[in-house]
């Protein structure tokens, strides 16, 4: 075996390699290279060291560094060098030129910038009483209504304020408040405000009580908000009583350092996860839901499709739109004074095969789930009265709601025509129903005939007519709606509830360095910093004090024989 010795620069490694058809590799400047290679019988043996520029102070290791050469089995691709003296892989040039860097500085201070404004706390609040006092108007502008309904409450010549009129309400989206760009892009500038606080503040505060170091110094500790010093004690002894009282020690040499309460660091953070969930799963609600209201009197149906309209451009049906919905029954309950306390519907939803999902008698309070869909009682009315007529029937006679000056109570009539060739206009018996307890009638004059209860079968003679009551038949009032934003909602909440209370333990951080005999202990806490020295006190009261061992001299002795 014949061996060759190179030693050259860079270029001309490059030269004698080449002819032997290996790929050249750039290497490192300064580079000298020993080598071996083996062709038909004769062998050139390549070994190479590098010489590495150091910073000036340091001196170069002495630890020999190995580079095999490309292709041999399990060596990973070379660096290269490139000829501005930047170093990529693969041969890939990586340049960084003036304007280069200027400008990816300018990328990286925009965002700051950004972050710098939105985590503004002054501008948080004023978005929070932004969003406050869209929602108060929301409460009395009436929702939903028809543009006639606004130009009446709303009029140009003489609005409210002296310049809120319906062409604001309709123009800024106040009708549909909830679901409006104005009250939405608030909603959303407040969310991204939320995010640049706990990135910009609340993230690094998090990593920063995380870290723990050591304090080396007796000024620095004694410098923290409660300062003491142990005059004979042990750090180590310190160690243990905090961390029997719920503390994380670590200790290096003479120094300690303690914390508890890291929780509480975390807390402003879900908090304000907790907020951007809730006003997500509003706006989820304002844009992506289906609502829609009907009364449908005893015994028939309707298609829950045809009943909910959506709210946003998120709305999307479901299969449960399909449903068909059957009122089988409606009734009322009462207090002792005769007023409605309570009512119930039973109702029935069949599949497009007319089959029955399910069945269930909900009330106030008390509502029907099914296939995203939520079905509410809400309301009542009364729909028809069954009469009989002279044992003929029986007639269903339609039930109209009566306007009342003032208050809540209902009032609902109808009327039975009674032919009277003598009188040009049409006369005929009234009906009056305040409940489905019982009906006031009334004779063709308007004078009082009589009360009868329905389903009583007792007859009243008005005018030679004789009329029973044969049923009252009442409508039930629902609402229905789709709502993919509650779980994300009450979720907020539970976490809002949770971080909030996780918010109220105090962080606290403690320092101890053994000085001698003595231990000089420091720390701070975020809350209850009245009660902090009060409780550091108790802490250290329960420190053992090292006591010096001192052994009596014993006299001197005389042995004999």
């Amino acid at each position: 075996m014949e061996t060759l010795k190179i030693s050259s620069r860079m270029s001309l490694v490059q030269n004698q390699i080449l002819p032997l058809n290996i790929k050249p590799y750039p290497l490192i400047h300064n580079s000298r290279i020993l080598g071996i290679y083996s062709n038909k019988g004769r062998t050139f043996s390549i070994t190479l060291t590098c010489k590495l520029n150091t910073v000036k102070g340091k001196k170069p290791s002495k630890e020999k560094n190995r580079i095999s050469v490309p292709g041999s089995d399990g060596v990973a691709p070379p660096v290269v060098e490139s000829e501005e003296g930047s170093v990529g892989n693969g041969g890939r040039k990586v340049e960084e030129t003036k304007n280069g860097v200027v400008g990816f500085g300018l990328l990286k201070k925009l965002p700051r910038k950004v972050l710098g404004i939105l985590s503004n706390l002054p501008l948080a609040i004023a978005e929070m009483f932004a969003v406050a006092a869209l929602m108060a108007l929301g409460t009395f502008i009436d929702q939903g209504e028809a543009p006639d309904y606004y130009f009446q409450k709303f009029p140009e010549d003489h609005p409210p304020l002296g310049f809120f009129s319906w062409r604001w309400v309709l123009t800024l989206g106040f009708d549909h408040m909830f679901s409006s760009p104005v009250f939405l892009g608030l909603l959303a500038l407040l969310g991204a405000s939320l995010m640049a606080c706990t990135y910009t503040t609340q993230i690094p505060l998090v990593k920063v009580a995380r870290r723990w170091s050591f304090l080396q110094s007796t000024e620095t500790i004694r410098k923290q908000e409660y300062a003491d010093t142990l005059p004979r004690a042990s750090v180590k002894d310190l160690g243990v009583v905090l961390m029997g009282d719920g503390y994380e020690v670590f200790s290096k040499g003479p120094a300690l350092y303690a914390f508890k309460g890291l929780a509480g660091r975390f807390a402003p953070i879900g908090v304000h996860i907790s907020l951007l969930l809730i006003m997500s799963g509003g706006t989820l609600s304002a844009v992506g839901s289906f609502r829609g209201a009907v009364t449908v009197p005893q015994g028939l149906n309707f298609v829950a499709g045809d009943v909910l309209a959506p709210s946003g451009f998120l709305s999307t049906p479901s299969d449960a739109f399909s449903t068909e919905i059957h009122v089988n029954r409606f009734s009322m309950d009462y207090y002792d004074s005769g007023e409605v306390s309570q009512f119930h519907t039973d109702l029935s939803l069949f599949d497009l095969n007319g089959k029955e999902v399910m069945r269930k008698t909900i009330s106030v309070n008390d509502p029907l789930r099914y296939g995203g869909i939520t079905i509410y009682q809400t309301d009542w009315s009364i729909s028809a009265l069954q009469v009989l007529k002279d044992d003929e029937g029986p007639f269903n006679l339609a039930m109209a709601p009566l306007q009342l000056n003032g208050g809540d109570k209902k009032l609902f009539g109808t009327f039975l025509p009674v032919a009277d060739d003598n009188s040009p206009n049409v006369k005929g018996i009234s009906m009056l129903a305040r409940d489905l307890q019982s009906v006031i009638l009334y004779d063709k004059e308007g004078k009082f005939a009589g009360v009868r209860r329905p389903n009583s079968n007792l007859p009243i003679e008005i005018d030679g007519i004789k009329i029973v009551i044969a049923d009252a038949i009442g409508s039930s009032g629902l609402d229905l709606k789709t709502d993919p934003g509650v779980p994300v909602v009450y979720a907020g909440f539970g976490a809002l509830m949770l971080t909030t209370c996780i918010s109220y333990l105090s962080h606290t951080q403690l320092w101890a360095l053994q000085d001698g005999t003595s231990v000089v202990v420091g720390g701070k806490t975020n809350r209850a910093k009245g009660e902090f020295p009060d409780t550091m006190n108790r802490l250290l009261d329960q420190v053992p004090e090292l006591v010096e061992s001192f052994s009596p001299e014993e006299p001197d002795t005389l042995g004999g024989f």
